[in-house]
């Protein structure tokens, strides 16, 4: 009885503290959608991607209309989206995606994680060319889903790959073609669990399990960096 309570106290403190940190993140990107291009997302297909990725982290709806509603308020914050660069231990490169009121504080922030996690920062575009940026629009597969007709259809809309994995398909198209892959699942009707632009490395390095670990601690350090929205490395 005491275990089982240990171990459902700890599953739910580990829920909680994913939850302290993605949600003010997908709050934040749905702001600076609605921002940018309207608070309506049937006209907004940023917004609608920044809900939709929302909902993949079940973050409650209450949670996502306020965040809407931040953005047209009369004191809500002017959020820049910036990109920073760095290179971590062994070899790592990392591409930091931030949406930040102040970038004065944001690149104190991460100059100081980069620092303590033996890394440094670089000036922008210096690894800007080691990364392909892609659209990435992910769904589930059913049982009744012809995935080669699927395959040809989206081709059209810019389809470069198409992957399978423990019954999810990911397709992979040039960042160019985020709307028309999105749309073209959708014109299909099927369910998308997720769509988002990621940065792919074109030389991926394999670490060790030791070498892992120590890039993962300046990881953690830069992911729960409030401004942080997105880290991608060339880890294989």
């Amino acid at each position: 009885m005491g275990r089982a309570f240990e171990y459902r106290r700890k599953s739910k403190e580990a829920r909680w503290d994913k939850m302290s940190k993605v949600f003010p993140k997908l709050a934040k990107a749905i702001t600076v959608a609605a921002k940018e291009g309207g608070p309506d997302p049937e006209g907004n297909s940023k917004l609608r991607t920044a809900i939709l990725n929302a909902r993949a982290e079940n973050m409650p709806k209450d949670n996502i209309e306020n965040a809407i509603k931040r953005a047209t308020g009369k004191d809500s914050a002017v959020f820049a989206e910036v990109n920073y660069e760095g290179k971590g231990p062994h070899g790592v490169l990392l591409f930091v995606e931030c949406a930040s009121d102040n970038t004065n504080r944001t690149v104190a922030n991460l100059k100081l994680h980069f620092s303590k996690g033996g890394g440094q920062m670089v000036p922008s575009g210096s690894l800007d060319f080691l990364f392909s940026r892609k659209a990435v629009v992910e769904f589930l597969v059913t049982d009744d889903m012809d995935l080669e007709e699927v395959e040809l259809q989206l081709i059209d809309a810019g389809l470069e790959e198409l992957e399978v994995n423990d019954g999810r398909a990911y397709a992979y198209g040039d960042y160019t073609s985020f709307a028309s892959l999105s749309q073209a699942v959708e014109s299909m009707g099927i369910e998308l669990a997720r769509a988002s632009l990621q940065r792919i490395p074109t030389s991926p390095v394999d670490l060790t399990e030791e070498q892992l670990n120590e890039v993962e601690k300046l990881l953690d350090r830069i992911e729960d960096d409030e401004d942080v929205q997105a880290v991608f490395t060339n880890i294989a």
